[in-house]
C-alpha cells in the first residue's frame, strides 16, 4: 500500500501547477479519478480568474446513511515549482532536491484521499455520501473556491486537507486577512536649494509608521508594513510615499475596525505635515469558527480516538479554502496531511504521516465502519 501511496504523491508533485497554470494537474485528477469509476466535472472558474483549470467537483453515492461529506484540497502550489522533483529517504522522509518547493501543499493531501477511495473501493467499505472538490488558485487567497457555483454543493460538512503539522492537528478558526495600500501625498522641491518649498510625503508616513505596532498585538490581531515605496532621487523631497501591509484577526470586525484605526492615524501624521493620504483595503477571505460541540470535530475527535492519533484542534493564522465554504454555510475543519515547511524549499512531508492521514481519512469517509 505504501508503495502505491508513494507513486501517486511523487506523480502528482512531478506536474507543475502554479496558481492559475492548473492545467495539467487537473487533468491529471481526472484520469485518475476515471480509473476509479468516479467522474470529476470541472466548472468555469478559469474564464473568471483567467486561469487555464476551473475547479473539480466528483460525487459519491453513500452505501449508508446520512448526509455527504466534503473532503477537499488544492491544486496549485507556490513558487519556485518549475522542475520539482520528490525525494523518497531511507527514514520516510520526502523532500525535494532543495532548489524548489516539494508540493506537499498541497499534493499530500489529494494524494491522501485518493488512497483513501481507493481502499474503501477495493475493500468494499460502506460509506457515507462523500463529495469531493479540488480547487484552483487556493494559494491566492482561495481564489478558486470565491468563484465556485455553491449549488454544486449539498454537504455541510467539509473536512479540507490543507494543514502543516503532525497528522491529529486540526484548525477550526481561521482569520480574515486584509490587505492594504495606502499612498500619501505631499509636494516635491528641490532638498538642497528649497527644502522648505517641499512636503515630505516619506517623512509623513514613517511617523505613522511609527504609531503603529507591528507583529501580534495584545488583542491577538497581527499587523504587519510589508513594504514602502517613494521618492525619485536623492536630492528631491519626495512627493509621494506608498505603503503596504496586512491585517489578521479571528475576530473579522476587530480587522475591519483596525483598518479604520490605521487610516486615522496616517490622516493624521499627512495633514500635520500638509500632506494628504489614500488609502484602500481587500478584505482576502474572512474569518470563521467551527464549534466544538458540532458532529463534523466531534467526529474527527472520535476517529483519531479510534486510531490512536494525538488529536490537537487549534485556531489556524492562515486561510484556506474552509474560509470561503464557511460563507456559504459549510462547517467544517482543515486538517494536517502529512506538510511541513510549506512555501519554502526546505517543505517536507513523510510516508508514515501520509499513511497515517489515509486511514483517519477512511475513518472520516466510513464514519466508524472501517474495520483496523
Amino acid at each position: 500500500m505504501k508503495n502505491r501511496l508513494w507513486n501517486t504523491f511523487k506523480e502528482l508533485t512531478d506536474i507543475y501547477s502554479p496558481s492559475f497554470g492548473e492545467r495539467q494537474f487537473c487533468d491529471a485528477l481526472k484520469k485518475r479519478f476515471s480509473l476509479l469509476g468516479i467522474d470529476l466535472k470541472e466548472d468555469g472558474a478559469d474564464k473568471i480568474l483567467k486561469g487555464n483549470s476551473g475547479n473539480l467537483y466528483g460525487f459519491i453515492p453513500g452505501k449508508t446513511d446520512g448526509p455527504a461529506i466534503l473532503f477537499s484540497a488544492h491544486m496549485d502550489t507556490v513558487e519556485p515549482a518549475y522542475g520539482k522533483r520528490a525525494i523518497l529517504h531511507e527514514d520516510g522522509c520526502i523532500t525535494s532536491a532543495g532548489d524548489t518547493i516539494l508540493g506537499a501543499d498541497d499534493v499530500a493531501g489529494i494524494t491522501v484521499i485518493i488512497e483513501a477511495i481507493t481502499r474503501l473501493k477495493e475493500r468494499n467499505i460502506p460509506h457515507r455520501p462523500i463529495e469531493l472538490l479540488f480547487c484552483a488558485a487556493e494559494e491566492k487567497y482561495g481564489a478558486g473556491s470565491s468563484v465556485l457555483d455553491y449549488s454544486l454543493i449539498k454537504a455541510k460538512e467539509a473536512y479540507v486537507l490543507d494543514l502543516s503539522g503532525p497528522v491529529g492537528e486540526a484548525a477550526n478558526a481561521a482569520p480574515t486577512i486584509i490587505s492594504f495600500e495606502i499612498n500619501v501625498r505631499g509636494k516635491a522641491a528641490h532638498a538642497g536649494f528649497a527644502p522648505e518649498d517641499g512636503i515630505h510625503a516619506i517623512e509623513a508616513a514613517a511617523k505613522a509608521i511609527a504609531r503603529l505596532p507591528q507583529g501580534r498585538l495584545p488583542s491577538g490581531l497581527t499587523f504587519n508594513i510589508g513594504q514602502i515605496s517613494g521618492g525619485k532621487a536623492g536630492n528631491i523631497v519626495p512627493d509621494l510615499c506608498t505603503v503596504k501591509g496586512e491585517i489578521r484577526s479571528l475576530d473579522h470586525k476587530a480587522a475591519v475596525s483596525y483598518w479604520d484605526e490605521v487610516i486615522i492615524v496616517f490622516n493624521d501624521e499627512a495633514k500635520a505635515k500638509g500632506a494628504k493620504a489614500e488609502g484602500n483595503k481587500r478584505i482576502e477571505i474572512t474569518a470563521y469558527e467551527t464549534p466544538p460541540e458540532l458532529p463534523v470535530i466531534r467526529r474527527f475527535v472520535r476517529a483519531c480516538e479510534k486510531l490512536d492519533i494525538p488529536c490537537n484542534i487549534r485556531p489556524t493564522f492562515g486561510g484556506s479554502d474552509l474560509n470561503n465554504f464557511a460563507l456559504h454555510g459549510i462547517k467544517g475543519l482543515v486538517i494536517a496531511c502529512g506538510m511541513n515547511e510549506v512555501h519554502s524549499t526546505r517543505e517536507y512531508s513523510n510516508i508514515n504521516e501520509l499513511e497515517k492521514c489515509v486511514k483517519l481519512v477512511m475513518e472520516l469517509m466510513a464514519d466508524g465502519e472501517v474495520q483496523l
